[in-house]
C-alpha cells in the first residue's frame, strides 16, 4: 500500500536564484528549514504551499495576475516574462484558481519567496500542534443532508435515463465561531496531521483565506516530465487496524469504485496524450491513504513533446476532471449548477505555483475550507454514478468533512 509521497517527482531549480531564494537542495540537512516556514505563515500577508518535493512560504505582491479573456495559462506566462523584464531574476507565481474557469483566479507573484525541502523531510513536523482553543461553534449544513441525499437519487435517476454517466456532488458545512479564527494554529494541524500530502493557505479573495489539506496531484512539471496523480473512489478510514485493512482491500476490489475510477483515469490520458511523446499509465490503481481516507491512486507520468508547455497549461487541460466535476463534463456542470444550492468558488479548483521556465505543481483543492471573519465554509463531494445511493455518498462527504473538523476541534 502506497502513501502521498510516492507519487512526486523530484524537482528541478525552478528558475534562477535570487538572494532571498532558498531552494529545497540548499537546505536539504537543515533541521527544521520546512517546519521553520510553517511557523512563519501570517494570514492575509503570507501564501504556504507544502508539497511532496518542497515546501513554500511567499509575501507581498509584485504582480497580480489580471483577469481577462485570454486563456489562464497565456495570462500568468505574461505576467512572469514581464516580471523578467523588470528584473525580477526568479518569478513565480503562487495561488488558486477556482472551479469556475470563467472567474477570477487569486495569483500573484510575491515580493519575497523562501523554499524548504519538503514537510515530511523535516524531523520536526513530528512534534504535535497544540490543540485547538476551546470555542463554542455554530454548525450549519448547507443543503442538510437529506436534501443532499435527495439530490444524489435525482442524479442517479437521471443517470439511468441515459442523460450522463457521472457527477461529483458536493455539500457544505458553514462553521461560525464565537472567537477569532487562528488561522495558523489550524495550518500546523493540518499539516502535521498528513506531512506527506499537499497542505496550502494563501488569500482567495479579498477578506478570504483558502486552506486545505489536500491528498490530490492534479499535475506537475519538471523540466520535459509531467506527473498526474487522479484520486477517485474511497473509502472511510476505521481506527481499528484490522477493520482499516478490510476497508482497504474491499476498495481495490469495487466494481463501483473501479470503474468511477477508470473514467477519471481515462480523461487524465485523454487530456495529457496530445502534449506527450511519451505517456505511462498504469493497468490497475494502487491505494493512497490519508488521516481520514482511503482513495484509489493512478500516478501517470509523461514526457512532453514540447517544451514550452507549462505545468499550468497542463493543469488548464486537464482542469476539471471527472473526479470533481463528472462526465460528459459540460453536462455535470449543469447538473452541480442545478442540485447544488452553493458557488463551489475555490473548491475543486486548483491551488500551487509555477515559475518563468514552465515548471510547478498545482493541487486539485478539495479537503479544504475557506474562512471569512469568524466563520469557515468546508467542503466535501462525493462521485455519483448509477450504483450510488444518497446514504453512501452522504456517509462518504461526512467522512471527508472529518479532516478539518478535528483541525477546528469539532465533533460532528
Amino acid at each position: 500500500m502506497t502513501t502521498a509521497h510516492h507519487v512526486a517527482d523530484r524537482p528541478s531549480e525552478p528558475g534562477a536564484r535570487s538572494a532571498q531564494d532558498v531552494r529545497p537542495s540548499d537546505a536539504r540537512a537543515a533541521v527544521g528549514a520546512a517546519t521553520a516556514l510553517l511557523d512563519a505563515y501570517e494570514p492575509g500577508r503570507a501564501r504556504f504551499f507544502a508539497s511532496p518535493t518542497r515546501t513554500l512560504l511567499a509575501h507581498g505582491v509584485r504582480a497580480e495576475v489580471p483577469h481577462g479573456d485570454a486563456p489562464l495559462a497565456e495570462r500568468v506566462t505574461r505576467t512572469l516574462d514581464a516580471e523578467l523584464l523588470a528584473g525580477n531574476p526568479a518569478p513565480v507565481v503562487v495561488g488558486a484558481v477556482p472551479f469556475d474557469h470563467t472567474a477570477p483566479a487569486a495569483l500573484a507573484v510575491p515580493e519575497t519567496l523562501r523554499w524548504a525541502p519538503p514537510l515530511a523531510q523535516d524531523p520536526l513536523i513530528a512534534l504535535p500542534a497544540a490543540a485547538p482553543a476551546a470555542a463554542n461553534w455554530d454548525v450549519r449544513p448547507v443543503p442538510e443532508p437529506g436534501v443532499y441525499g435527495a439530490a444524489v437519487a435525482e442524479a442517479v435517476r437521471r443517470m439511468r435515463r441515459g442523460e450522463f454517466s457521472k457527477v461529483v456532488l458536493a455539500r457544505s458545512l458553514r462553521l461560525t465561531s464565537d472567537r477569532d479564527l487562528d488561522l495558523p494554529g489550524l495550518l500546523q494541524r493540518l499539516a502535521r496531521r498528513d506531512p506527506s500530502g499537499y497542505t496550502f493557505a494563501l488569500p482567495s479573495g479579498p477578506g478570504r483565506t483558502l486552506l486545505g489539506a489536500s491528498p490530490e496531484l492534479l499535475v506537475s512539471r519538471s523540466g520535459g516530465r509531467l506527473v498526474a496523480n487522479p484520486l477517485a473512489g474511497s473509502t472511510p478510514r476505521s481506527a481499528d487496524l484490522a477493520e482499516d485493512v478490510r476497508r482497504a482491500a474491499a476498495l481495490l476490489e469495487s466494481a463501483k469504485d473501479l470503474h468511477e475510477h477508470a473514467v477519471v483515469v481515462d480523461a487524465v490520458r485523454e487530456a495529457l496524450a496530445p502534449y506527450c511523446r511519451t505517456l505511462e499509465v498504469p493497468a490497475r490503481p494502487t491505494l493512497v491513504r490519508t488521516a481520514a481516507m482511503w482513495h484509489l491512486s493512478t500516478t501517470v507520468t509523461g514526457e512532453l513533446a514540447e517544451p514550452a508547455v507549462s505545468a499550468l497549461e497542463l493543469a488548464c487541460a486537464l482542469h476539471p476532471t471527472p473526479a470533481v466535476c463528472g462526465t460528459p463534463t459540460t453536462t455535470a456542470r449543469d447538473v452541480i449548477g442545478e442540485l447544488e444550492p452553493f458557488d463551489r468558488g475555490a473548491y475543486t479548483g486548483m491551488v500551487g505555483w509555477g515559475d518563468a521556465s514552465g515548471d510547478g505543481e498545482w493541487v486539485v483543492t478539495i479537503r479544504c475550507a475557506e474562512a471569512e471573519e469568524r466563520t469557515l465554509s468546508l467542503f466535501a463531494g462525493a462521485g455519483v454514478v448509477e450504483q450510488s445511493t444518497p446514504e453512501a455518498e452522504t456517509a462518504e462527504t461526512g467522512a471527508k468533512f472529518q479532516t478539518f473538523l478535528q483541525a477546528v476541534g469539532v465533533d460532528q
